[in-house]
């Protein structure tokens, strides 16, 4: 099976491809640039590398979220956009657990900052979410996991680390990269979902939103993006 997977959702933009398990090229850009304009020139690029062609593809794994909305909006859009013109599966996998593609024992804590010191927060162990994933502040994570004896904090990890060697000083930090690969090669068993239907995974509301119901009561049935 060949398979094209990315992942947009933070500043960082990976994109693999895939033949079964076996990688056949990827590329990882830690360059804060609009996703939008990048993202199809570096499918397009690695496509050329290996002699594919669009209809050469089988599926696309793309990062569903937590991240970044803008990113998330052209990673969705294009993964769709593509399943549907080519009538090929599409399947999503968190873009938490695309930071986990390391080997590490005890529990892996993938983060993405949220910023105000708030962050996205998944829990993983031996590669299976543990917990649910969730938009918290920072202090709430740590406070979560006093008592744990063996934790890897992972992804966007570089302004936490003092606050993490304070509250948990026998904690391993390792910043990561997110692996278009590790999707692929988890999307590859997964089952496809509704093209029509599929949407990001944001964990929170957009600010706009968040505004809006600070002044309308949480069951108003009008649409706030008409107020906007």
């Amino acid at each position: 099976m060949k398979i094209l997977a990315f992942d947009s959702s933070s500043k960082a933009l990976s994109v693999a491809l895939l033949e079964d398990d076996q990688l056949m090229a990827e590329t990882r850009l830690n360059v804060k640039k609009n996703h939008s304009i990048s993202l199809m020139p570096t499918i397009d690029f690695l496509m050329d590398q290996v002699d594919w062609q669009p209809s050469d593809l089988e599926r696309i794994a793309v990062a569903q979220g937590p991240g970044s909305y803008t990113g998330l909006r052209v990673a969705v859009a294009t993964a769709k956009t593509l399943a549907y013109s080519l009538s090929i599966d599409l399947v999503a996998v968190s873009s938490l657990y695309a930071l986990t593609d390391i080997g590490a024992m005890g529990l892996l804590i993938p983060i993405m900052d949220a910023r105000r010191q708030h962050v996205y927060v998944g829990f993983y162990d031996n590669g299976k979410a543990v917990e649910p994933e969730q938009y918290a502040s920072f202090e709430e994570v740590l406070s979560h996991l006093q008592g744990q004896k063996q934790v890897t904090f992972v992804g966007e990890v570089s302004q936490f680390q003092e606050q993490i060697k304070a509250a948990l000083p026998s904690a391993v930090i390792v910043e990561t990269l997110p692996s278009a690969a590790l999707i692929g090669r988890t999307g590859r068993t997964l089952p496809a979902v509704d093209v029509h239907a599929f949407v990001p995974n944001y964990l929170k509301r957009v600010e706009a939103e968040e505004n809006w119901l600070k002044t309308h009561n949480e069951g108003d049935t009008s649409s706030y993006i008409k107020r906007v």
